[in-house]
């Protein structure tokens, strides 16, 4: 028997572990790709890479849910997430998300070091009042991955909501878990406010970030509250610039990687400033 045959019956064998310890329903294809499902919908993960421009390196991967009901065309998150109807029911669809994510982050990355970024659905946040993480800090224990590993990122719809945004980071801050939250306005004491509240890093996309009225005075804010500034939708080369220019720490978007089925461990060799 090879190697490579040796390692998928090994993965084959923690993966049926792995699964007969949850309630979740989980799949694994042949590639050993993880797939859940709700209701009549085939859920899985796709990932998108996210560099640190500094050492033109990959140092994540952002997780997002893609699906297929019944051998049709994939439907959009959002038309996912609108068949759960009831709190429990997305309490139930957003953990499985949040649990394919995990292993397909486990079983296919190589890296012990690289973060997983998730997205949490603000529904959630506002149906769950306390222990915010638990439930996903029990999953990632049982696959072994350390909670200090995986960035939750807080919908910017939950700034809207000052009391909800401070219990919700005070939770998942609590249990190791880094945060990310998502720049709102235009001026640069959105972030001198929200500073208190200590996010690992800010995301605001490449097109707010050009709109921006005060570029340098954000991004000195930021950092000085210890945070990480992350440049998202990057489309064109255009904001590519910008986004170096604004000494950003991380970058993200569909130029320099789509969403895919794979994850990437490769140094990026097209970002420089």
């Amino acid at each position: 028997m090879n190697a490579s045959v040796s390692y998928s019956a090994s993965n084959k064998d923690e993966f049926e572990l792995i699964q007969s310890a949850t309630d979740y329903s989980l799949l694994r294809d042949e590639q050993g790709w993880i797939s859940g499902r709700f209701y009549q919908c085939e859920l899985t993960s796709v990932f998108q890479p996210v560099f640190n421009p500094g050492r033109s390196q990959i140092i994540g991967h952002a997780a997002y849910i893609r699906s297929k009901s019944n051998s049709e065309p994939s439907l959009w998150p959002w038309q996912v997430f609108s068949m759960a109807s009831k709190d429990e029911q997305l309490v139930e669809l957003d953990r499985l998300c949040r649990a394919i994510h995990a292993l397909n982050f486990y079983f296919n990355s190589t890296s012990k070091t690289d973060k997983l970024f998730v997205e949490v659905h603000p529904r959630l946040l506002e149906s769950v009042k306390d222990d915010h993480g638990r439930a996903f800090e029990n999953f990632l224990d049982l696959i072994g991955v350390k909670t200090s590993q995986v960035v939750i990122e807080i919908p910017q719809t939950v700034n809207r909501n000052w009391k909800l945004l401070q219990h919700v980071i005070t939770n998942y801050r609590s249990r190791g878990y880094q945060i990310a939250a998502n720049y709102s306005g235009t001026q640069s004491d959105w972030m001198v406010e929200l500073g208190s509240l200590y996010p690992d890093i800010v995301r605001i996309t490449a097109g707010d970030l050009t709109r921006h009225s005060d570029l340098v005075s954000l991004v000195e804010t930021i950092h000085s509250f210890g945070s990480s500034l992350l440049v998202r939708d990057i489309e064109t080369s255009i904001q590519l610039v910008n986004a170096l220019r604004s000494q950003a720490d991380f970058l993200q978007g569909n130029m320099l990687g789509e969403p895919q089925r794979a994850i990437h461990a490769l140094e990026s060799t097209f970002i420089s400033k």
